[in-house]
């Protein structure tokens, strides 16, 4: 996709946002069905996945992990803003590769250390990139890209989390 063809396919939609600004706030949903054994059934767009434990807490690691899946959202996000960001400001990207890396202690998720916490610790995010863009343009596209990219500012600046917990016999 060039420049002017994801600005032109982006202009009614940014026109209408500013016009109807109601028209821009969506629900995103994902749901899962309890799986068998300690799992979880979560349906994507593309297929069925089922997760469950890391070999870290007890899992065989045949079933996807939801860290794992985490990280690979942030890959996916990130992937696809750099790559709207490049092609709305004319940096050319002829490849490359984005990698997610994760630092998690499970003794806090197994309960052995109330003193350690549960989650990760921190996160890397690499990315190489096949492009004869000068530092400049590379500054830009990676503020931009860290601007726009959901996933990204959903892990940075955190989020509420409302839960709600249903019981029926």
């Amino acid at each position: 996709m060039n420049t002017e063809t994801l600005k032109n396919l982006q202009a009614p939609l940014k026109e209408k946002y500013r016009e109807q600004p109601e028209s821009a706030v969506i629900t995103l949903k994902a749901e899962g069905k309890i799986g068998e054994g300690i799992s979880c059934n979560v349906a994507t767009a593309q297929a069925m996945v089922e997760a469950g434990l890391h070999p870290a807490t007890g899992g065989t690691g045949m079933l996807a992990c939801s860290g794992d899946m985490l990280l690979q959202a942030l890959v996916a996000c990130a992937g696809v803003t750099l790559q709207a960001v490049t092609t709305a400001i004319g940096v050319e990207i002829k490849g490359g590769t984005i990698t997610a890396e994760g630092d998690l202690d499970f003794k806090g998720t197994l309960g052995v250390s109330k003193e350690v916490p549960v989650g990760f610790k921190n996160i890397r995010l690499r990315f190489d990139l096949d492009s004869n863009a000068s530092e400049e343009q590379m500054a830009s596209v990676k503020k931009l890209t860290e601007r726009y990219c959901v996933v990204y500012q959903t892990l940075t600046k955190g989020v509420s989390i409302e839960t709600e917990y249903k019981a029926s016999i």
